[in-house]
């Protein structure tokens, strides 16, 4: 009863990806000029190594729904390794899923690896939290294992374009909030979301 609840409440997308909705900035309207210049730096760099990177994430909706960012974090298709000998001043953290800081004077800029799912089996507590998640895979993979949908969208600074795999460009427009997957599972694999009790 519980789970249906939250699915109404907060709604539920189903877990699927495949070809992106491309959203040219005719139609979004963001200004590459407000995106952060460490991560713009830390994105042409990343694609000059012969790499994909996109701004994803919670600076994506803002800047979509009008508002400035507080922080910017960006993916790609590089491994923390290979991201850390682009960037002298960087370094890896986290034992859960790594990613890399990376320091552009002052700024932080958070950069993480494209995810894959996970294998359960040896991976999850009897709870169901997700205590390592270091599979690495596509950008597609990636969308999916993001939390909400509007979390879910990438940047391309080549293009200018905004990549959505989950619907999330049409839940900006709405302000709805949508989980990505079975809001039940979300919350269990979550080490902050599973503290709610469902």
């Amino acid at each position: 009863m519980i789970k249906r609840l939250i699915g109404k409440l907060i709604g539920q997308k189903p877990a699927k990806a495949s070809n992106p909705l491309r959203i040219s900035v005719e139609e979004h309207d963001i200004d590459i000029r407000h995106i952060s210049p460490c991560a713009t730096r830390i994105i042409s760099t990343l694609n000059q190594s012969g790499h994909e990177a996109y701004v994803v994430g919670g600076a994506v909706r803002d800047l979509l729904m009008g508002y400035t960012p507080k922080d910017f974090d960006v993916v790609t298709d590089a491994t923390p390794e290979q991201v850390r000998r682009v960037f002298r001043n960087s370094r890896i953290i986290g034992r859960r899923f790594r990613l890399v800081h990376v320091y552009c004077g002052g700024d932080l800029v958070e950069v993480s690896t494209f995810r894959a799912p996970h294998e359960t089996s040896n991976t999850q507590d009897p709870k169901g939290r997700v205590l390592r998640d270091n599979t690495f895979g596509s950008i597609n993979e990636d969308a999916i294992r993001r939390d909400f949908t509007v979390n879910a969208l990438f940047y391309d600074m080549r293009t200018e374009e905004v990549l959505d795999f989950c619907g999330g460009y049409e839940d900006t427009r709405q302000s709805v909030l949508r989980i990505i997957g079975a809001p039940a599972q979300r919350y269990r694999e979550d080490p902050v979301l599973s503290l709610i009790h469902i």
